[in-house]
């Protein structure tokens, strides 16, 4: 990353971290208005650092792996399609697979931020899927937090030299897991239980999503690693552009 690419991440992560802490006032894609104002806002700030590293990741895969764009560009289509395909929850939000771990994969987690918000707004204008004042919380659950786990356990995995396979699986599943752990958190801080707070509120939600979240985190690890034979076996230039395959020879 160039030096002024730096100090724009920089400068947006300062911005972040003065205007996004500020103190709770009483009180998946999280559906338009359940969020207070106040979260609504505190979760878009920070994720301002995470979009501007990421415009600079896409900036600069588009200007150095120009051949990489229809990966890029479907990978921004698999996001749309899989995390579309919702099971309502009876707390205001709902269970879905995410898509973000393909990308996550392939391009970094900082470019997913970008696919994801642009996923986003489409699914809450077209689809009333999520909305647009809690835009902040799902990009930052689901294109964010979610992505960086996806990309933290391949990485980790394949330094341990676990079968690739095996790695991407558990990429994706994992990420997809702890979307909704960020999810059922920022739920639980807004509305925290009377007899236990933000803890035991938190322990209600990630109840409520687990029954169908494992099964769907499980299909999402299964797909995505069928997707990824896919493209080895048809895109292999494109992933060796990417330094995704053919590293360890």
């Amino acid at each position: 990353m160039k030096k002024t690419e730096k100090r724009t991440v920089a400068l947006a992560a300062v911005f972040a971290l003065t205007f996004g802490i500020a103190p709770a006032a009483n009180a998946m894609h999280i559906m338009e208005g359940y969020l207070p104002v106040q979260y609504c806002v505190i979760w878009g700030i920070l994720c301002v650092p995470f979009l501007a590293a990421g415009f600079f990741s896409i900036r600069r895969t588009i200007n150095e792996h120009r051949k990489t764009m229809i990966l890029l560009a479907m990978s921004g289509a698999f996001i749309f399609v899989i995390s579309s395909l919702k099971i309502p929850s009876a707390t205001g939000s709902c269970s879905h697979m995410t898509g973000t771990g393909l990308g996550a994969l392939l391009f970094g987690p900082s470019a997913v931020s970008i696919l994801g918000i642009i996923v986003l707004v489409f699914q809450a204008v077209l689809l009333a899927h999520g909305g647009l004042t809690t835009l902040g919380a799902n990009t930052f659950s689901m294109a964010i937090a979610g992505p960086f786990v996806s990309y933290g356990v391949f990485r980790l995995l394949k330094k341990c030299r676990v079968n690739r396979r095996v790695s991407i699986f558990l990429a994706a599943a994992l990420g997809d897991l702890f979307t909704y752990c960020v999810t059922s958190f920022q739920l639980a801080i807004c509305y925290p239980s009377e007899a236990g707070g933000v803890g035991a509120s938190l322990i209600k939600f990630l109840g409520v999503f687990a029954p169908t979240q494992i099964p769907l985190a499980v299909i999402e690890g299964l797909i995505t690693v069928a997707v990824m034979i896919g493209l080895e076996s048809y895109a292999s230039p494109e992933l060796k552009e990417l330094r995704f395959i053919g590293e360890e020879k």
